[in-house]
């Protein structure tokens, strides 16, 4: 469907493939877009003319993205402005929606999510506007909190993330409950972000971490003097996180003694110091995370009732990374952009058949999980696509569908009949591409083709 023949567009990229390939996608859809090489340029062509809407990148020679779309709202504030980056300029995002950019679209992007971005761009620009939060185009409908990376297209997910904004500007506690790996503390601290408090402190405490003594000075602090080697004031959690934000990471951990007195300072707002001699006030937001079936330790007697019920005033319900599998391809392609700059890797793809292998495990380590599994895929890998063989995924009991799919399956045999199993196995992933396969598996392709031979003869 054509949108909008009278919409101007200017495309502003100094790559002149980039330039082409938006141009024509747009063109296709029936807008009329322009072009210009440089930042410059088109600095030159928006004051000369007007449009509605411009699309740029933001690392370009003689006049950055950036520095074009402060120029652009301070001279027409209604044009709209899309960003255009690579994963490693996101920090930007925020300053760039600070200035008035309505999204960013992260390279590379396909042409139905430049065209949903660019039509949704003038069908809810006011409404985006108001927003005054970053919500970056990656995906239709994807969303990625840029400094905390809580990346998803999921309605649920989305929906729990605008709840969360809804309810971050209260003073009320969180209970924050969800698997290992679901990203408890990224929610945490969204909340802390999203808040008048984002300028002061947060905190974490991992209350699984300590011993009840330690855990008890690290929360509320001890007087010099307090105990043997105490021999300075310290200041708890509490106190630095006061005006700010407190997480209690895995709160169910916390001793019975404990949970007593960290229920009175949420009744009171004070704290008690170790050794001190009168109660110290404090201005504290609590938000609490567990991964635990709360309800059931307070039957087991381990975790007080009435505990449960100051905390969770809001309660908060992750859902686990096998409920939003359409989630896993664009975290996988986040991890894979991220490790790859961490240790100076090129690899650039995935293979389709590495994604449908993904799909299939469930996870029960979580997005966490993902990204360790991508980082370790990442360091095996020697070419630049990621392949099954690569994951070393091998439990029988987190996979689903035929077995055959399973990288590096569970070997009983010398290693001369493992390394042709392998090498067999990686042909078969890349269909009978010697050179994909010898990309992948670290060796030249003369040594693959030894190898091939050296099996032909054993047959």
């Amino acid at each position: 469907m054509k949108h909008n023949t009278d919409k101007k567009i200017l495309i502003v990229d100094d790559e002149s493939e980039m330039r082409l390939a938006l141009e024509t996608t747009l063109q296709r859809e029936g807008y009329r877009p322009e072009t210009a090489a440089d930042g410059e340029q088109a600095w030159g062509k928006i004051r000369s003319e007007p449009f509605d809407l411009i699309i740029t990148d933001v690392k370009m020679p003689k006049m950055p993205g950036l520095e074009l779309l402060r120029a652009v709202k301070q001279h027409s504030p209604a044009t709209i402005v899309i960003m255009m980056t690579a994963y490693g300029d996101i920090d930007n995002a925020v300053e760039a929606m600070k200035v008035g950019a309505f999204d960013y679209l992260l390279k590379p992007f396909s042409a139905e999510i430049l065209i949903s971005t660019v039509n949704r761009a003038f069908m809810e620009e006011s409404s985006a506007l108001q927003q005054g939060r970053p919500v970056l185009a990656c995906d239709p409908g994807m969303k990625i909190l840029p400094e905390r990376q809580i990346i998803t297209c999921n309605e649920e997910m989305k929906q729990l993330l605008k709840f969360v904004e809804n309810i971050a500007y209260s003073k009320s506690t969180v209970l924050i409950i969800g698997e290992t790996g679901t990203g408890k503390e990224l929610f945490a601290r969204y909340i802390h972000q999203c808040s008048p408090r984002a300028d002061k402190a947060f905190m974490p405490i991992n209350c699984a971490a300590l011993p009840e003594g330690l855990l008890e000075t690290e929360m509320f602090g001890h007087e010099k003097g307090a105990f043997t080697g105490a021999i300075n004031r310290k200041e708890g959690k509490f106190e630095l996180a006061n005006k700010g934000t407190l997480l209690l990471d895995e709160v169910t951990e916390m001793s019975l003694p404990l949970q007593a007195k960290l229920l009175r300072v949420l009744q009171e707002h004070e704290i008690d110091k170790v050794g001190g001699r009168e109660p110290i006030p404090v201005d504290v937001r609590v938000i609490a995370t567990t991964n635990r079936d709360i309800k059931k330790r307070i039957k087991e007697n381990q975790f007080r009732e009435d505990l449960f019920y100051r905390l969770n005033v809001i309660p908060l319900k992750l859902i686990s990374l096998r409920e939003r599998p359409e989630d896993i391809p664009l975290l996988a392609g986040h991890f894979l952009k991220e490790h790859c700059r961490e240790n100076h890797k090129s690899v650039t793809s995935i293979d389709p058949s590495t994604l449908s292998l993904l799909k299939k495990y469930k996870w029960p380590g979580n997005v966490r999980e993902l990204g360790n599994i991508i980082e370790r895929a990442v360091l095996m890998c020697k070419g630049d696509t990621l392949l099954p063989s690569h994951l070393f995924i091998d439990d029988d009991e987190d996979l689903d569908g035929d077995s055959l799919s399973k990288p590096l399956m569970k070997f009983r045999g010398t290693i001369y009949e493992m390394e042709r199993e392998l090498i067999m196995q990686t042909l078969e992933e890349v269909n009978g591409n010697k050179t994909r396969a010898a990309e992948s598996l670290g060796i030249s392709i003369r040594t693959l083709r030894n190898k091939l031979t050296e099996y032909q003869k054993s047959n």
